[in-house]
This record gives structure tokens, sequence and C-alpha cells, in this order.
């Protein structure tokens, strides 16, 4: 698997060893921060900052290479877009605060195993049951999304590997079609389970 993003990563740094509460608390701050700060330099710092967090967190360059590979391609697309309609400040602003938000997720991915992080999701909303909010499901949802990303990006590889087969390895259609049809397969072979399961009703 090339990317880190939904797969935990044993270890022994300052951030394996902090609970997952201050964390989520953490890349919260970090969100809202990257929304309401505004320019390219901005931008460009929280990349600095999320590359310090991976630091602290030990992941090593060639993961975090691994997790931002699957965004270069919309990376660029956005970057010509926003220079075209909004200039290059605000193209790299864009692009950078993606940038540092992925990286942020990577490590917080990394730093965390998925039951720690999805008892404390859980833990966390219990208070809010009385306003209607079913803690254990939205819980399923984390871990439904979380085992999603690497499983989409096993995918897109085996589909990228099927058309380098056929010779198609340049042919946007031959990548991108069976891709999103065994996505689609997917997500409803995993919505048909659960609610054979009755987690739905």
């Amino acid at each position: 698997m090339s990317s880190p993003l939904g797969l935990y990563q044993p270890g022994t740094s300052p951030l394996h060893r902090l609970t997952p509460g201050p964390k989520l608390v953490g890349l919260f701050l970090l969100a809202a921060a990257v929304l309401v700060a505004k320019g390219p330099w901005t931008g460009i710092a929280f990349v600095a900052l999320a590359l310090v967090l991976a630091a602290l967190g030990s992941l090593s360059p060639r993961s975090l290479l691994g997790a931002l590979r699957p965004f270069l391609i919309v990376a660029v697309l956005l970057l010509a877009f926003n220079s075209w309609q909004n200039g290059w400040p605000r193209a790299v602003e864009v692009v950078a605060d993606l940038t540092a938000l992925i990286l942020a997720a990577t490590v917080l991915t990394a730093t965390t195993a998925v039951n720690d992080l999805l008892d404390t999701i859980v833990r966390s909303l219990r208070p809010f049951r009385r306003l209607g909010v079913d803690p254990d499901r939205v819980g399923l949802t984390f871990s439904l999304m979380l085992r999603a990303l690497p499983g989409t990006i096993e995918l897109a590889a085996e589909t990228r590997d099927a058309a380098r087969a056929r010779g198609l390895e340049r042919s946007i259609r031959a990548r991108t079609i069976p891709l999103v049809l065994r996505v689609v397969a997917r997500a409803r072979d995993t919505g048909d389970a659960l609610h054979a399961r009755g987690v739905l009703d």
C-alpha cells in the first residue's frame, strides 16, 4: 500500500504516546485555521507545520509522498485552474491548504490506532445523544470512511495495472470508468451487508 492514510504505523514517538482526543482537537483547529487564514504564505506555513508534526510522529518522507501521490493530479489541475481564474497567489493558497490538511490527517491516522480513534469519537459524542446524535452510528461511519480510503487507492492501483497490461495506460477512460464502477460496486456491497445485519434500520 503506497499511502499510510487510514493505516496505523506502530511507534514510540511523542504523537504515538499522545491520546487521540488532543490530536482530533488539533486537527479540527488546524482545519478551522486553514479556512479562516488567507494568502499563499499562510498556506505554505500550514504545510511547514504539518511537516513538523510528521517529523514528531516519525513518519518517513516515503510515507508522506505516498500519502500525497493520489492528490498530485488534482493538485496540478487546481493549480492551473486557479492560476487562470484567480491568479497564482490564490492557486498556491488552495493547493497548500489542501496539502497541509492531507498531511495532518495522515499524521493522525498513522500515529493513532483505529480502534482508539473510534472509541474516542464515540465517547465524545455520547453527551449529544439527547440531541438525537447516535454515537455508534457516527463511529461506524468514521470506520467505514477510514477503511474506504486505502481500499479505493488499492482499486485505483489495480485498475491502472489492468489498463497498462492492455496497453491503455495513457487512456483516461480505461483508467477512470472501471475504477468508478468498482468503487460504486464495493459501496453497494457494503451497504447491502450492513442492511442485511440490520445496522442501518
